[in-house]
């Protein structure tokens, strides 16, 4: 059992989550399914290339993955203030919300990146260098991660 285990009576046990990290270029995806995935991982990241074909890939990835639940991460400056890229990733979300009849939710991802970096310079897997082409996804990660540490302490959401 790890940090990302939630109580067999939780809402979200056995539910597969995906979230996403918006960006303007790249959309990082990351899944995990409740109480049967050790932890969340990278899934990799779509093109942003238009609205059709984030969709296309998207629903791609929801149906292969079987996926229960949309996470999407919102980026704030450090002092908790909105950012044109927040309002941006917001516009995403809701985008997100009109297209797909799953739950979608948003999550804080202040330093998400910035972790994501840390990661992967502590980590043989990208041999101890940030790995721009996967980046987007190790930050999705860390975004579903924190999704689940606040979902574990408010199962409400």
């Amino acid at each position: 059992m790890n940090e990302f285990h939630l109580n067999l009576d939780h809402p979200l046990n056995l539910k597969t989550l995906l979230a996403m990290d918006f960006g303007e270029k790249f959309i990082g995806v990351s899944t995990y399914c409740v109480n049967r995935d050790p932890y969340p991982t990278p899934y990799g990241r779509i093109a942003n290339l238009g609205p059709e074909h984030v969709l296309k890939e998207l629903r791609k990835i929801i149906d292969d993955e079987c996926v229960d639940m949309i996470i999407i991460g919102l980026p704030h400056l450090l002092d908790g203030k909105a950012t044109k890229s927040t309002q941006r990733a917001l516009d995403f979300l809701n985008f997100i919300k009109e297209q797909f009849t799953l739950p979608v939710h948003d999550q804080d991802e202040t330093l998400s990146t910035f972790e994501a970096e840390s990661r992967m310079k502590t980590s043989a897997r990208y041999n101890f260098q940030v790995d721009l082409t996967q980046i987007d996804a190790v930050a999705a990660s860390v975004i579903l991660e924190d999704f689940i540490r606040r979902t574990k302490r408010n199962p409400g959401l």
